[in-house]
Parts: C-alpha cells; structure tokens; sequence
C-alpha cells in the first residue's frame, strides 16, 4: 500500500515507522534537518522496553511530482490541517483515502474539502508517543487504533486496519467509532481545558474545589451536547473517569498547557470547540465552552513568557 503521513512528529514517526515495515510510506513535514536526518539516517523509536529499531520510510519537504497514494494520514496539529492537505493536492486522487486520529472531533468537516465523504477514514488510537529528538520517538504505550467511516459501510475499510495490523498497529473497524472519539474527548474538554487556561497541572483540576467546579460544570455541558447528537453517556461516570486522570498524574502538563505556556497556537478549535459546534448542531447551549474556547484564543494572543 502506498501511504503517506503528513507530520513527522511524535505520533506522525511512530506510524509511518511502523507502516514502513510492509508499506511504501512517505512521511511529509516542513522542518528541513529534520527531513534531512530521516532521509539520511532513518527514524529512531524507542520502546517502553528499553529497546529501539531504526526504520527507513521516505521524507521529504514537497510531494511536487509525486503520484497520488492509497492513503493519507494527517498528524499535523489541527489548525494546521488544511494548508498541509493544500500544499500536498498533488497525492490526492479519485482513490485517495484521508484517515485522521488526530486529538478532537470534527476533521471530517475540514477532510471533506479535499475528498468525497466515503473517502474519509475517522479513527482513535491508544498509542501515545513523544519527541525524544531529532528524528526519535518516544514510543510511550500501545492499543487499539480503531477505524470508522462518516458515510457508508464500514467493512470497506477492512483492508486499512489489516495493513496496519500486519505492521505491529493493531487495527479494528467499527460502527461506533464516532462514541469513541468523543469517549476520549470529555478530559481533554474539560480537564485539559483549564490546566491550559488556568496554567496549571492536572492534580490542581481535582485538588482545587473552584477548579474542579469548572472541570464538572464543562463535562455536564458535554455529555448534554454529545446526547443531542445522539449519543449517550453517563454524566457520573464520565466525572469519574476525568477525576482519575488527574488524581493519576497530580503533576501532569498537557500539551494545550504548553502550548499557552510557549506562546504558541493550540488545538482548542478541535477540542473545546468540537463541543461548541456540537451543541449548535443539536440545539444544546454550551456557554462554558464558548466562553473557554475564547479565553484560550485570548490567551495565544500574548507575548512569550
């Protein structure tokens, strides 16, 4: 199969290191020694077991001049989605599939611009990583990465996740993969949310009775606007489960937190803002996260630290 990933970042190495074991993959970014490194020494990951392999997938700046592939995987930040697809058109073709697992809900909004519904692959994966270096990925936990479609039948995609399964990705289709996404959605809205505007670690959300007010407030709204679209969730368990991730890793920084923290853009458009559109599409207010969403573009605004 011929797959390209956009983004060579944590998760963008991870998988096209992976996928290069059976597959033609090409990993695309725009940071040139980074290019350079993969395309002259490869992609280190290193395994929670203390182990590392070196993989060898194609790397480069521009696809200019590139045939159109089977399969693209968008792993660049959110907002930055569009101009990648925009700046890559050329490997797109009637038979292209787009996959996102990206963090958020919603890319199918912004997918659907370059490829018809029935060619876009939505999906969430369990496998985290980070940067470890130039051209080395942290591989920091596996699962399930599950598949799942916007419109038609979702056996289609049967032959992505046995692709990926074959490489070491273990890989399902699914009808509900939709409730997934937003499963793993509510501590990122709300949680993740605040340590960003508040600059604070995770421990703080559940420790600090105002902040976990907020947190609880943000979660409520949530499951509201996730059952006007249809689906159900416990308000007490979802509480629950955002709970323990913060009593779980008191002194844990989200990536929204250090976005802000570095003055740079974050993903809230896909995340909190996922909600808000939600909520507009099913008729449920969602004030607490339009408010949020506002603060933290606010927030973007300022100078570096």
């Amino acid at each position: 199969m011929k797959i390209a990933v956009l983004g060579a970042g944590a998760m963008g190495g991870l998988f096209s290191s992976y996928l290069s074991r059976n597959n033609e993959v090409t990993v695309i970014d725009v940071n040139p020694a980074l290019v350079e490194k993969v395309h002259n020494e490869g992609l280190v990951v290193e395994e929670p077991d203390g182990s590392s392999a070196v993989y060898h997938p194609n790397a480069v700046l521009s696809t200019e001049g590139m045939a159109p592939v089977d399969l693209i995987i968008v792993f660049v930040k959110a907002m930055f989605s569009e101009s990648a697809l925009n700046n890559n058109k050329g490997i797109i073709g009637p038979n292209t599939y787009l996959m996102t697992l990206q963090n958020g809900s919603g890319h199918e909004d912004m997918l659907g611009k370059f490829v018809p519904q029935e060619n876009i692959i939505i999906g969430t994966t369990q496998h985290n990583a980070s940067v470890a270096g130039l051209g080395v990925t942290k591989h920091g936990g596996s699962g399930m990465t599950h598949m799942g479609c916007v419109v038609g039948d979702v056996t289609r995609l049967q032959k992505f996740a046995d692709a990926f399964t074959a490489c070491g990705l273990d890989a399902d289709v699914s009808d509900g993969v939709q409730k997934m996404i937003w499963n793993k959605l509510f501590t990122n809205v709300s949680a993740s949310a605040l340590t960003g505007a508040l600059q604070v670690p995770l421990g703080y959300i559940s420790s600090n009775e105002y902040a976990w007010k907020l947190c609880c407030t943000l979660i409520r709204e949530a499951v509201d606007a996730a059952a006007g679209l249809g689906m159900d969730f416990d308000y007490d368990e979802k509480v629950a489960e955002v709970k323990a991730v913060c009593d779980n890793s008191p002194n844990g920084l989200t990536s929204i937190y250090a976005d802000l923290r570095d003055g740079r853009r974050s993903e809230v458009d896909t995340i909190s803002g996922s909600v808000v559109r939600a909520g507009q599409k099913g008729g449920v207010p969602t004030p607490s996260h339009e408010f949020l969403v506002g603060l933290i573009h606010a927030m973007e605004g300022r100078s570096k630290a």
